[in-house]
């Protein structure tokens, strides 16, 4: 007898009274749609990734966790119905149906929590996952409990330790989402990976196909297959558990010793798998989809226990590991997803064997194709190609995968048209009739098989196309001469040197590597940091992309003839000492002594060739390209900005009556004047430089939502709040989002500023502002304006802050609000008679402030906290003078005394003649 599966038929239909099994034919949206939407929800996370947070892990997760587990919820609940043969109830589908719903919903609410960063979210989302499949598991065991004893009850075996797994997974990815550093983060990123991709996803898998694999070649189970299952099992959950135990307690040999097994119990139960193939090759997109991820799942297997077999460090083993992720992802998660539904979903599509055919013929459309581009472009996306190759073969991937997308909704068309006109019945000679469909399918089956060689061969031209393409597109791939020096040849010496490399803490580790002339370079790149987001640029033009922390790339430098310069392009970090350095040995190009002494992080490094502006074709933001001349020389501090020019807004409103303040920031990157003719490029809150002024009493909330829409990572950190800032003022990668709460327990005026690092870069770029807490008490004026005083470092014209400039605290202008001058083109107006407050903060960051009104004196001044002059104190002292060192402020009043143009500056006089200047219009 053949125990295949099959959809529903006669032998499991439900007793009188009750409705059709939970996977029965016909629609069921619960059942349908998740699938649909988590495939179309990744597809749209892969075109807009580069600009999105976390990118990497919801394209995974979406697969995963989205697609993949609910098909597990569904078709493992379908096959332990068929193989128990158990009616399903209604009660059966609404609890089903309950799973489900929990199940997604608790996945979107993961997802959320891990996009917006609100780790409460993604408790509350897994634990929805987690309740889901435990109970999804309960449901199983209580079936298996109240059925007749089956030849496969193995298989319900199989997914009851499944279910246990992925409860154990989503604690991990629980733990990783709130924050664990060090080793600790790694450990656990692997042992997430391995209990889900696995323990999970593997052992449902391998236990559904003892049964679905014949049954999908239309061939018998081989014989003893139900034993080998029944022998894998505690194998495979052994030696999972072993893998997991390596992976916590950061041993590579242990994880190793635990993936053999794995790979050991896998290998017992392939033994039927390959048989029943031998005795009937796979011919159509669904058997070739699952073949074709079954080959990946032992070949990531075998490759996974050799990288934690050969790691020296566990780190080493992770870095190995998590390379390899994308293939299970993609080449065994999504192909034997993929390839089982293209033949279950025809059968439960029902509407008898025609409609079942047309569906199917859906399916398969352009299977060879498909399968072609899917698998040789991930095998070329696993090689140390160019990185431009792998761009393309990974878009041919991703397209090879998305075609199952509209082929779902061609295959239910298909199959309702056939419903709609079902075949004419055999009449007259039937024995002939048959004869001749015998006939006719030969000759069909034999075209078919003449177009799936033709289709395999244009996926293989269309890849070698995309690898010829990438190739020249890439500098680095043309010729083996474009990374070595002009000044000197050497000749190839077919070797390969590969080194590692991290980025970590503002340096490169290690910072110089030595490397034989004439030999190709390749380099490893990862970056290891919590927060920031790196890159490596290299004096000839290389570039490794950024990388966001976890993220990591491999750089071929080609052939190395001469000492190479490298450097993070991040705006600032090259200034911090990330510097890189390619030492070729034995080289003969004539250097000289700084070169031969140069270190990095040393100040000779600083002053190197290459090494104080971008290169040509980096996408860094740090310096002025070489060549570019800095905006420093348009600046004509007498210029006229125009009759249309309009001055920010310096008059400040009075504090809400509200006790919460609920506001929105988000980080842009800007080209705008900073002076007349000048433009910049800056980073800002909110699109102003200085960002929003915000305004309160003590005591006042303040609910702070930062969204970074920039293209690096940032931060924000309020002076008027007191808390750790661990993690409110964490950098967040471009995309991402953080919420900062405070109560403003003290009042003044205080800086808020962006505290990534180089701060000095990001403040000076324009990432700051003012929160003003009013003093107890304090006293109604007539006007009262907010003046910020700033340092321009300029670039080029259009480009970003000279961090060079900073570091040697070198400013060419000095602002109020944010344009020099401003405040003399466009004045402030007051009367006579009339009190005026002016708040002044000093953001620096480098340079104090004395803020001083010509023509006017103080008979108020609050600084830091408190009043150091009053009206009608017994002195009947006066002040002439605000004095502010970076990051601090306060406020001053006074009454003009007649009508007049008052000017105020920074009495640090060169400063006022650099832009710290403006005026106050006084009409009588």
């Amino acid at each position: 007898m053949n125990p295949q599966i099959s959809a529903p038929g006669p032998r499991n239909l439900p007793s009188p009274g009750h409705k059709e099994p939970t996977a029965g034919r016909g629609r069921w949206l619960i059942r349908d749609i998740p699938v649909v939407f988590w495939l179309v929800f990744l597809l749209v996370i892969i075109a807009a990734h580069p600009g999105l947070p976390v990118a990497r892990w919801l394209m995974i997760h979406l697969l995963v966790l989205g697609a993949v587990s609910h098909s597990i919820l569904v078709w493992s609940k379908h096959f332990a119905e068929a193989l128990l043969h158990t009616p399903s109830t209604e009660a059966d589908r609404r609890g089903q149906s309950r799973r489900l719903i929990l199940l997604n919903g608790g996945t979107l609410i993961v997802i959320i929590g891990m996009v917006v960063d609100l780790w409460a979210l993604v408790v509350i989302g897994a634990a929805a996952v987690a309740t889901a499949v435990i109970w999804h598991g309960l449901t199983l065991w209580m079936q298996s409990r109240t059925a007749l004893a089956s030849r496969f009850a193995s298989t319900l075996h199989y997914y009851l330790c499944a279910a246990l797994m992925l409860p154990i997974g989503v604690a991990l990815g629980v733990i990783l989402a709130f924050g664990v550093g060090g080793q600790w983060h790694v450990r656990l990123i692997a042992a997430h990976a391995l209990i889900n991709l696995l323990g999970w996803i593997g052992l449902t898998v391998i236990g559904t196909l003892v049964t679905l694999w014949p049954t999908m070649l239309r061939t018998k189970i081989v014989p003893g297959a139900e034993v080998a299952a029944q022998r894998a099992l505690p194998i495979l959950v052994g030696a999972l558990a072993i893998a997991l135990a390596g992976a916590l307690l950061s041993q590579p040999w242990a994880a190793a010793i635990g993936l053999l097994g794995y790979l050991c119990g896998t290998a017992l139960i392939a033994r039927p798998f390959v048989l029943a193939a031998l005795a009937k090759p796979p011919r159509e997109y669904p058997t070739f989809s699952v073949a074709a991820a079954m080959v990946w799942l032992a070949i990531c297997l075998i490759a996974t226990t050799w990288v934690f077999f050969t790691a020296e460090t566990w780190a080493d083993a992770t870095q190995g590991f998590t390379w390899l992720v994308p293939a299970l992802a993609a080449g065994f998660a999504a192909q034997v997803l993929f390839g089982a539904l293209s033949y279950l979903l025809p059968v439960v599509l029902g509407g008898g064997p025609a409609a079942v055919r047309a569906a199917t013929t859906e399916f398969a459309r352009l299977g060879a194709l498909r399968i072609t581009i899917i698998n040789l472009g991930l095998a070329i996306c696993l090689l140390p190609v160019p990185s431009w190759v792998r761009v393309l073969c990974s878009g041919l991937v991703v397209l090879g995968l998305a075609a199952f997308l509209p082929l779902i909704f061609r295959g239910i068309r298909a199959s309702r048209r056939a419903k709609k006109n079902p075949p004419e019945p055999v009449t007259g000679n039937r024995t002939a009739q048959v004869a001749a469909m015998k006939e006719e399918r030969a000759v069909k089956e034999k075209q078919e098989n003449r177009n799936a060689l033709a289709f395999a061969a244009a996926g293989v031209a269309a890849v070698l196309l995309a690898v010829a393409g990438g190739v020249a597109l890439d500098p680095s791939a043309t010729s083996a001469i474009n990374a070595s020096s002009t000044s000197a040849e050497v000749a190839a010496t077919g070797e390969t040197t590969r080194v590692s490399v991290e980025a970590k803490d503002m340096r490169f580790t290690p910072a110089r590597v030595d490397v034989p002339a004439g030999n190709r370079l390749i380099i490893d790149l990862k970056n290891t940091d919590d927060q920031d987001i790196h890159d490596l640029v290299l004096a000839k033009g290389h570039d490794s992309g950024r990388l966001a922390p976890g993220e990591s790339t491999s750089l071929d430098v080609g052939i190395i003839g001469a000492d190479i310069d490298g450097w993070c392009s991040i705006a600032g970090h090259k200034q911090m000492g990330m510097v890189f350095a390619i030492n070729a040995t034995g080289a003969a190009a004539d250097r000289n002594a700084a070169d031969r002494d140069r270190a990095p992080g040393s100040a000779a490094a600083d002053g190197m060739p290459g090494m104080d502006h971008d290169s040509p074709g980096s996408t860094g933001d740090d310096s002025a390209s070489e060549g570019q001349a800095s905006a420093a020389s348009d600046l004509d501090f007498m210029a006229d900005p125009g009759k249309d020019f309009k001055a920010q807004d310096a008059q400040l409103q009075l504090a809400q009556g509200s006790t919460t303040h609920k506001e929105t920031f988000t980080i842009t990157e800007v080209e705008q004047m900073v002076a007349a003719n000048v433009r910049q490029k800056l980073w800002l809150f909110n699109d102003t430089m200085p960002g929003p002024t915000l305004r309160g009493k003590v005591g006042d909330v303040f609910e702070i939502t930062l969204v970074n829409d920039g293209s690096m990572g940032h931060s924000i950190d309020f002076h008027a709040g007191e808390l750790a800032p661990d993690r409110p003022m964490r950098t967040i990668e471009p995309g991402a989002s953080l919420t900062y709460t405070f109560t403003a327990a003290h009042s003044g005026i205080w800086m808020y500023h962006c505290a990534t690092m180089p701060m000095s870069s990001h403040i000076a770029n324009g990432m700051f502002g003012a929160v003003i807490i009013d003093p107890p008490d304090l006293p109604a004026v007539d006007k009262e304006f907010v003046l910020v005083q700033s340092e321009l470092y300029l670039g080029p014209q259009g480009g970003v802050v000279d961090s060079q400039k900073v570091r040697r605290e070198e400013p060419d202008a000095v602002v109020f609000n944010g344009f020099a001058n401003q405040y003399d083109h466009d004045p402030l107006t007051a009367r006579v008679g009339e009190q005026v407050r002016i708040w002044v903060l000093n953001v620096g960051p480098n340079r104090s402030s004395a803020f001083h009104i010509i023509g006017g004196q103080f008979d108020t001044v609050y600084k830091e906290g408190a009043y150091l002059i009053r009206p009608d104190n017994p002195e009947t002292g006066a002040s002439q003078v605000l004095d502010l060192e970076a990051a601090q402020g306060g406020f001053v009043e006074l009454e003009f005394a007649e009508a007049g143009h008052y000017p105020f500056v920074s009495h640090k006089m060169v400063d006022a003649e650099r832009g710290a200047h403006g005026m106050v219009d006084v009409s009588g």
